[in-house]
C-alpha cells in the first residue's frame, strides 16, 4: 500500500473515532491591531462583549474526564486575548479543570513578567505571528512598532524551555522574497518551530491582491519549505494545514495533508457558537450554540458534515482528481451559500 493510501486509511480512522483532543476558545474580539489579513475582521471595538469566563468554564464542565485524552489542549485565540485582564485567572482555572492550554498572540502585550505569571497559570503552548521584515510586517498590522513588539516577545518567549512554542508567517506578495532573511532572523533568536500559511480570501484579504501568492510564487513557497526541511537545522520549518500540496505535500509537513476541523478540533466563538475552527464559514458550519446546547452532546451527536465532506465536493473540485487526498483542502477554504472552495493550492503547485 502505498503512503497515500496508508494515509487516506488513518484519516478514515481518525474521522471515524472522531475524538476531541483541541479546543479553540475566542475569548474576545478585541484587538490592538489592525491587520490586512485578519480572517475575523477584529477591531478594536468589536460587536461582541469577550466572553465571561464563567460561561466557557461551563463549556469544559460537560466534557467528562474519561473521554479526555491525556493531550487534550484548549487554545485562547480572538482578537488578542492578552487584552483580557482576567487571562492569568482563566488560564489557571482551565488548568485547575485537567486541561492544557496555549495561547496565539500577536505579541504586542507578551512581556517577560506576563510570561512568568501565564507559566504559573498553567500555560504550556504558545504561538506568536512574525509576518515579514520591519516594514512588511508593520504594514501587515496596520501598527507602526508591531515588528519590534513582537521580535521581543518571541526573544522571550524563545528562551523559556516549559513552553512548547512557535512562530506563525502569513506569506504574501511583499514577503516572499525575504524568507530566507526571515528564517535567519528566527533561527538566531532559537526559536524552535516556524509554521509557514497562506492566506485564504476572507474577512479582510478577501478583496485584497497583496495577499494571494501567484502559482510560481506558492511553488517558491513549497521549494523553500522543502529545502530547509531536507537540510535540517536547529529550527523546524513546516508548512500549515491549508490544504494539499500535491508533489510537495510529503515535503513541507511531518505528515501528509489531514484537517482535523470537526474531527478533532472544536471552538467556541465569541457569540457562543460551536463551530472548529474559528476562521470557518460561521454561517455554513455551525453545530449549536453553548448557551441553549450541551457542548459535549454537540460534539458527540454533531459535526457530520466535517465528517463527511462528499456534499462539499462542488465548485472547483467538482471533477477534481485530487479530491481523495484534499477533500477541498482545510474547512476555512469553504464559504458562500452553498458553500464551495475559494482556492486551489494542488492546482498553484503543479
Amino acid at each position: 500500500m502505498t503512503g497515500r493510501l496508508l494515509h487516506r486509511a488513518f484519516r478514515n480512522y481518525e474521522t471515524r473515532v472522531h475524538e476531541l483532543n483541541y479546543l479553540f476558545w475566542e475569548c474576545t474580539t478585541r484587538c490592538n491591531l489592525h491587520c490586512r489579513h485578519c480572517g475575523s475582521d477584529c477591531g478594536a471595538a468589536p460587536s461582541e462583549k469577550d466572553m465571561p469566563l464563567e460561561d466557557f468554564l461551563k463549556v469544559l464542565d460537560t466534557i467528562p474526564a474519561s473521554e479526555r485524552p491525556d493531550d487534550f489542549t484548549v487554545v485562547l485565540t480572538g482578537g488578542e486575548p492578552l487584552l483580557r485582564p482576567d487571562l492569568p485567572e482563566a488560564g489557571l482555572a482551565i488548568a485547575k479543570r485537567g486541561f492544557s492550554w496555549g495561547l496565539v498572540t500577536n505579541g504586542w502585550f507578551y512581556t517577560r513578567e506576563l510570561q512568568n505569571r501565564l507559566l504559573l497559570s498553567g500555560l504550556g503552548a504558545l504561538t506568536i505571528s512574525l509576518d515579514g521584515l520591519e516594514d512588511e510586517h508593520d504594514w501587515m498590522r496596520g501598527r507602526k512598532g508591531s515588528f519590534e513588539r513582537s521580535v521581543d516577545a518571541i526573544r522571550i518567549a524563545a528562551g523559556c524551555s516549559r513552553i512548547n512554542f512557535d512562530v506563525v508567517t502569513c506569506v504574501n506578495r511583499r514577503t516572499i522574497g525575504q524568507l530566507e532573511q526571515i528564517h535567519a532572523l528566527l533561527e538566531g533568536l532559537g526559536v524552535p518551530q516556524w509554521r509557514l500559511f497562506t492566506i485564504i480570501p476572507i474577512g479582510r484579504a478577501a478583496s485584497d491582491p497583496d495577499m494571494q501568492l501567484t502559482g510560481a510564487e506558492t511553488k517558491q513557497l513549497m521549494e523553500f519549505i522543502a529545502s530547509k526541511r531536507k537540510a535540517g537545522g536547529k529550527m523546524n520549518v513546516t508548512f500549515s494545514c491549508e490544504g494539499w500540496c500535491g508533489k510537495y505535500d510529503s515535503k513541507v509537513r511531518a505528515s501528509r495533508f489531514f484537517c482535523r476541523a470537526g474531527i478533532n478540533v472544536a471552538s467556541v466563538l465569541i457569540d457562543g457558537t460551536i463551530a472548529a475552527c474559528p476562521n470557518i464559514d460561521r454561517n455554513a458550519f455551525a453545530e449549536g450554540n453553548i448557551y441553549k446546547d450541551n457542548f459535549h452532546r454537540v460534539w458527540n451527536e454533531g459535526f457530520s458534515v466535517y465528517r463527511d465532506r462528499s456534499p462539499l465536493r462542488r465548485g472547483i473540485c467538482a471533477d477534481c482528481p485530487a479530491w481523495k487526498d484534499c477533500l477541498g483542502g482545510g474547512m476555512h477554504n469553504l464559504h458562500g451559500n452553498p458553500p464551495e472552495p475559494l482556492n486551489c493550492l494542488w492546482r498553484k503547485t503543479l
